[in-house]
């Protein structure tokens, strides 16, 4: 099984392990283009909630949107306490709890905002390590801010079979550019991606590791 193969997991976070309301996720984005002067769609908050067509900064400049200026407002706009009341965690998730194995989160949710989710979720403690991306250490699919969870939990991937489990593209780029393998779990129709995602292992829910390749 396959959740018997590694000695080490690592986990994205929104999108894989929890997920917003749609009500809150709306929200954000209308006070955001209120203060922008440009509103967003429901597709176009969507797939930047979600990253479904990959880079978001990528999207944005498409869109004629600046970067810096969107992510400042957006990061004004949300609420921690708000947006962690309005978090759930996917009920298959509760496979990473009972992990025996180092587990970390390698997420590209900001600390002041990833913490208060996992506090209000009760889950804080599934974790020995967690990092939230920054400019200084590097974005998925970069492999330096998985090299360096692997170092906050002592352990090498050289040394290691590990594993990372995550929803979008980059999670996946992430775990392989650093040598692990990946799991790519699809929480939305392909249709609605517009392209598959490859990986080691795909599933739509985290449980079903417990039986792929019994």
């Amino acid at each position: 099984m396959v959740a018997d193969d590694y000695d080490v997991w690592l986990f994205d976070l929104d999108g894989t392990l929890v997920d917003a309301e749609w009500r809150y996720t709306r929200s954000v984005f209308d006070e955001v283009g209120d203060r922008l002067g440009r509103g967003f769609t429901d597709r176009e908050a969507e797939l930047l909630w979600h990253g479904l067509h990959g880079s978001r900064d990528a999207l944005l400049a498409a869109w004629g949107v600046d970067r810096d200026r969107f992510w400042r407002v957006f990061h004004d706009v949300e609420d921690p306490r708000v947006r962690a009341e309005h978090t759930y965690l996917h009920e298959d998730a509760a496979f990473v709890g009972e992990l025996d194995e180092p587990v970390a989160l390698v997420t590209h949710c900001q600390r002041f905002l990833a913490e208060p989710v996992l506090d209000h979720l009760d889950v804080s403690d599934w974790f020995d390590a967690v990092l939230c991306c920054t400019d200084e250490t590097g974005w998925k699919p970069d492999p330096a801010p998985v090299e360096s969870v692997m170092t906050d939990l002592g352990v090498a991937p050289d040394d290691h079979v590990g594993v990372m489990a995550g929803d979008a593209p980059s999670d996946v780029g992430a775990a392989w550019n650093a040598g692990l393998d990946a799991i790519h779990v699809e929480r939305h129709d392909p249709e609605t991606r517009g392209h598959c995602v490859r990986a080691d292992h795909r599933v739509e829910r985290l449980d079903e590791l417990d039986g792929v390749g019994a």
